[in-house]
């Protein structure tokens, strides 16, 4: 049974068709080290007489390894030295077996996909390498690098995530054509881009692996920065599992319920106080023995205003 990758449209037709009359041999060549998936049909090495668009695919070249800039968009920030050396390896012995995507840029060309595949050709040494030119947009370059590392599993959740980001913001698509693209429910991408509201620090002990999505999701239960940071510290401390997390956001949530409840009164009379000194809107939030005012002003004016008042 052949896999379903859910590949975004047109992504089929990087890579020409065989010819009729190819050997089996050559239809079964593959990079062994640097497969898109260990099982099943390779989606990046399907034919297709042309994309959705009607754009021909692209030809097959040999060109100079030094004219190759790597992708801007490329979503993947860390790549294993080790695993980079075995892939090297294995190209000073088999070559590339499995081109990598580029599009030209004046004399110059510019990756779109096959990052750990330039990477280690370089490491091995090879002057010139196997490579598909074709046309394609910023974005598309972003779509088909997010969608190949998503593929081989190579992104982190935070890597994930970021991507989806930009796809939405920098070039406007909503949640569900990333979705689409990607082959993932706008639920899956909604999620993913959920973890960028954590703090950084948090984040940054996602993507190196010091815990897992499930504990981020969890942390994200919880209402403000600063509890998800206690909390944060609590699982790297005490090596807390999933499961234990959840228990504990429930447990703080419960006691934040019941503190909000014992001095919402309070709370509001000081707001309704601030607000009708200032006049605007004073936001007043509590941190144990401490808290934050928060004053919004909606105008320049309205700023110069509340600093002549305060001072």
């Amino acid at each position: 049974m052949t896999n379903n990758f859910g590949l975004g449209r047109g992504l089929a037709s990087l890579i020409p068709q065989k010819k009729a009359n190819s050997s089996e041999k050559d239809k079964k060549i593959k990079d062994s080290r640097d497969d898109i998936s260990q099982k099943g049909e390779n989606p990046f090495l399907r034919g297709s007489k042309e994309n959705t668009a009607g754009e021909k695919p692209g030809n097959i070249e040999e060109i100079d390894i030094i004219r190759v800039a790597p992708n801007p968009h490329q979503p993947r920030k860390n790549f294993s030295p080790e695993k980079l050396q075995e892939l090297a390896d294995s190209i000073k012995q088999h070559g590339i077996l499995q081109p990598i995507v580029v599009s030209k840029s004046g004399n110059q060309y510019e990756l779109i996909m096959g990052e750990r595949r330039l990477q280690a050709a370089k490491l091995a040494g090879l002057a010139k390498i196997s490579a598909i030119v074709r046309e394609a947009t910023n974005q598309q370059k972003l779509e088909m690098a997010v969608i190949e590392n998503i593929q081989r599993h190579d992104l982190n959740p935070v890597e994930e995530a970021k991507s989806y980001a930009k796809l939405v913001q920098e070039f406007g698509l909503k949640q569900e054509e990333v979705a689409d693209k990607v082959g993932k429910s706008r639920s899956a991408i909604a999620n993913k881009l959920r973890l960028l509201g954590l703090p950084v620090e948090i984040q940054r002990a996602l993507a190196e692996g010091k815990i897992t999505e499930g504990h981020a999701k969890a942390i994200l239960a919880v209402e403000n920065a600063e509890k998800q940071r206690a909390l944060f510290d609590l699982i790297i401390k005490n090596n807390l599992t999933v499961r234990q997390t959840e228990n504990k956001t429930k447990e703080i949530s419960v006691r934040t319920h019941t503190r909000t409840i014992s001095i919402d009164s309070e709370i509001k009379k000081i707001e309704d106080d601030l607000t009708a000194k200032f006049g605007t809107k004073v936001k007043l939030s509590k941190s144990g023995s401490g808290g934050k005012i928060v004053i919004e002003y909606y105008s320049k004016e309205e700023l110069t205003n509340l600093i002549s008042k305060i001072c």
